[in-house]
């Protein structure tokens, strides 16, 4: 058996509301309303008025004038209720109904569909929440078309080289040497790179890495990330120098994750710094500990810089592509921080250089707790003190 909607149901229960209340009134009338009133008479009777000879004409006359008044009450009250009625229940129902309409539209793929504001505010609190959550969609299905073109286009430029090359040697237009070799091996470590980072992006969005928290000394850390780039640095390169005070309090923290963070940001610095130096400083500030990779490079343009933590974004795509970057490190580096309870943030200037920043919360001391996280450090998480 179908149910009556919500229009029909609303109607019937304001017109039994209604019916309730005329039938109490009726029949509180007819069974009191007589008695009331020869108990009137009575008391005038008393009073020196002599109403014994018109006692049963005033009842009967006062019933029939009863009963005429109250069939037009019902006449008129009951009309009057029903318009209400349908009235309140056609302004309820006008916006659900229009509200599924859009719902099914933005069902169809028109995610621009919005619920247009309502006086009740019910309702209108309802159409908030579902604007929200369509803006919310609109922006994820906008991410997701972003990331399957940028995707695309990634992955297209070597596959056409490769493919450029290899058609080349199947048809002995390209003579097959180490050259060739060495640059099919070069375009294939690209892809590796480019479906290793989205894999990578793709857990740290998901919240599938495991971040495994414990006291991390930040001044060998970043000392090690200077020795480990120093090696690879040719003579023309920017110096690296480290200014961490030795006094600086433990941060919370997975080392491999804050070192990964960090070789993604040293890394985009060299990318962008030509000459010069790159400094990775550290400081305290109330509960968190600071980390930055300050840069004298290239710059980021004030317009581009809320972009630079997007996966893919680039603000120079000729140059970053041919220059080993992905785009995917600084937006895997955000969320890595994210895990870590952290915030990380850009600052730049054209032609003055770049300071990325994150922070990491400081290690409370408690004896119990502190105990537990050195019984579980691993060896590989500590490391050297450095002179720098």
């Amino acid at each position: 058996m179908t149910k009556p909607n919500l229009r029909t149901r609303l109607f019937l229960s304001h017109m039994i509301v209604m019916v309730v209340g005329l039938s109490t009134l009726i029949t509180v009338g007819k069974v009191y309303t007589p008695r009331l009133f020869v108990l009137h008479l009575e008391q005038l009777q008393g009073s020196g008025f002599n109403v014994i000879r018109v006692k049963r004409q005033l009842v009967d006359g006062f019933e029939s004038a009863w009963s005429r008044g109250a069939f037009w009450s019902v006449v008129v009250g009951g009309t009057t209720a029903i318009g209400l009625s349908y009235w309140v229940s056609k302004r309820i129902m006008q916006p659900l109904i229009q509200m599924e309409q859009i719902t099914q539209r933005f069902a169809a793929g028109h995610l621009q569909e919005r619920v247009p504001e309502n006086e009740i505010p019910e309702l209108n609190r309802l159409a908030d929440s579902f604007n929200r959550m369509a803006h919310d969609l609109e922006g994820v299905e906008q991410r997701r078309r972003d990331l399957v073109g940028d995707l695309t286009h990634e992955l297209r430029t070597p596959l056409t080289v490769i493919e450029g090359y290899l058609e080349g040697l199947a048809d002995g237009t390209i003579e097959p040497s180490s050259d060739i070799y060495q640059r099919l091996a070069k375009e294939t470590v690209r892809l590796r790179r480019l479906v290793n980072d989205l894999q990578e992006l793709s857990k740290a969005e998901a919240g599938y890495l495991p971040i495994q928290l414990q006291p991390v000394q930040i001044r060998p850390l970043l000392v090690a990330i200077v020795q480990k780039f120093s090696d690879q640095l040719l003579e023309e390169s920017p110096t690296l120098k480290v200014d961490c005070p030795d006094t600086l309090p433990q941060a919370l923290a997975d080392p491999e994750r804050v070192e990964q963070v960090l070789i993604n940001l040293v890394g985009n610095a060299l990318r962008y710094t030509p000459e010069g130096s790159i400094t990775l400083r550290a400081w305290a500030e109330q509960e968190r500990v600071w980390i930055a990779v300050e840069d004298t490079g290239k710059g980021i343009a004030a317009e581009d810089l809320p972009h630079v933590f997007e996966r893919f974004w680039r603000s120079d795509r000729s140059r970053d592509r041919h220059s080993g970057g992905t785009g995917i490190g600084l937006a895997i580096s955000r969320r890595l921080v994210e895990l870590q309870k952290g915030t990380i943030e850009a600052e730049s200037e054209v032609g003055q250089g770049s300071t990325f920043r994150f922070s990491l919360p400081i290690l409370v001391e408690r004896p119990k707790l502190l105990s537990s996280l050195r019984d579980r450090e691993s060896p590989e998480s500590a490391y050297p003190k450095s002179k720098l």
